[in-house]
């Protein structure tokens, strides 16, 4: 039998990699608290400097680079935010967009359909219906 291995994506192994290097996220999916689909999205929007995988980096290391890398998640935030940005795709934005201002438009109608109409100065109401009674 001959092995055929393929070939994965350039992201897929660098998404390997990355959970190499935060073997806490392994513990994360066997305990049922995330998915893979789960973190390779946040992998994919926050990259991989980003703070939020400092705490399932392995405690082996030394604390001074984790320090450096937190000093530099922390640099780096607005550019992390600037790169998801950059790879939204901005027809499928717009798409959404359209999707949602239909949706909310079509609960206001419904909406205004099951609110009362209040008589426009008609006559008037006596505030107390039973109010011949009184001696």
């Amino acid at each position: 039998m001959s092995s055929v291995k393929k070939e994965l994506h350039p992201s897929i192994a660098k998404f390997k990699t990355f959970v190499k290097d935060h073997p806490k996220l392994v513990e994360e999916v066997r305990k049922q608290k995330r998915s893979w689909q789960e973190i390779y999205e946040d992998w994919y929007l926050f990259g991989e400097d980003d703070q939020t995988w400092a705490k399932y980096r392995s405690t082996d290391g030394d604390e001074e680079p984790a320090k450096e890398d937190e000093k530099k998640a922390k640099g780096d935030f607005l550019g992390s935010i600037f790169s998801s940005v950059k790879n939204m795709d901005v027809d499928q934005m717009q798409q959404h967009m359209t999707s949602m201002n239909s949706a909310i438009s079509n609960i206001q109608q419904v909406l205004q359909q099951f609110q009362t109409k209040k008589p426009i100065g008609g006559g008037s109401v006596p505030n107390n219906p039973f109010g011949f009674r009184k001696d």
